[in-house]
């Protein structure tokens, strides 16, 4: 469906892509993540045909995006970060209003509407306007009125920023049953634990190249450990007691208030440190996720 390769683009001298290579297969949900100014939004730009390559080769569909922009385009479905929802129409007009730009026709429209309503779970806010919608729901109608030429292809970039935890599973929901349903997604979120549930493969963007590639296990079990073990023993202590941890675990990493100990069985880990006479203040073990496997390869720095 989709495949990079050396892609890039730049800009005056700043490299916002740096020949990066992947594929996207059809049916599957592809993620690429990154800290800001890794080139995720770049690299979705490109996807979705309104940001032309500096270098390198992309084919949509088989398709060259610099050549057949308005083609790919055609079975493109777009949610962008921000909603750009018309906030004076009503739900079911968003979404017919919207599929009429595609020339498609009023009785193809007028069931789709009705489905993709349900689909969206706002049968109930049919008539309601946007701006008398939650975030939650408005972002479901986004989602919506991005299916309604029913695209080969649907591009949602942070699908859930700023939405409550229980707005964040709905959407999750309407994403499995499009997956289910065959809908190849490319996907640019900030939320590990989102990539971890709605992801096949996904890539690790950094300074504009990718940093590693794989499915959500396979990255955690090629840069982590089984599990991680969470001590503190004070942050006027930790430095000083890090040496003395890592010879029980394949790796540590000292943070200002705790110390993170890798290792593939954390109790057995924590009985260790109480044989060395350490008397962590607190400690937690928990199971490697995606989370450390993007902090190992990007850094704890913010990035602005």
């Amino acid at each position: 469906m989709i495949v990079a390769k050396g892609l890039s683009k730049v800009y005056g001298e700043f490299r916002a892509v740096d020949g990066i290579d992947f594929e996207v297969h059809r049916g599957e949900s592809f993620g690429i993540l990154g800290p800001n100014g890794a080139g995720k939004s770049t690299t979705m730009k490109m996807i979705a045909a309104v940001s032309k390559r500096t270098d390198g080769e992309l084919t949509i569909l088989g398709k060259d995006p610099n050549l057949k922009g308005p083609e790919i385009r055609a079975h493109l479905g777009v949610v962008p970060q921000k909603d750009l929802l018309d906030r004076e129409l009503k739900a079911w007009e968003n979404l017919y209003i919207y599929g009429r730009y595609f020339g498609l026709s009023k009785k193809f429209l007028k069931p789709k509407v009705e489905e993709m309503l349900a689909f969206a779970q706002l049968e109930e806010k049919r008539n309601s306007k946007v701006e008398e919608m939650s975030g939650g729901m408005q972002r479901r109608l986004a989602i919506a009125r991005g299916l309604i030429n029913e695209p080969e292809i649907l591009l949602l970039d942070e699908p859930t920023t700023g939405l409550d935890p229980q707005a964040r599973h709905v959407l999750w929901d309407r994403l499995f049953r499009l997956k289910e349903n065959g809908v190849t997604t490319v996907i640019t979120t900030h939320y590990m634990d989102e990539a971890e549930q709605l992801c096949d493969r996904l890539v690790v963007m950094d300074k504009g190249k990718i940093m590693a590639e794989g499915t959500p296990a396979g990255l955690i079990k090629d840069y982590s450990s089984k599990e991680v073990l969470e001590v503190r023993f004070g942050t006027d202590r930790n430095e000083a007691t890090a040496p003395q941890l890592a010879t029980i675990a394949e790796r540590i990493e000292v943070l200002p208030d705790r110390i993170l100990v890798y290792v593939e069985d954390g109790d057995a880990a924590l009985e260790k440190i109480h044989a060395l006479g350490l008397r962590p203040v607190t400690s937690l073990v928990r199971r490697s996720s995606l989370e450390d496997v993007f902090l190992r390869l990007t850094g704890r720095s913010l990035v602005d």
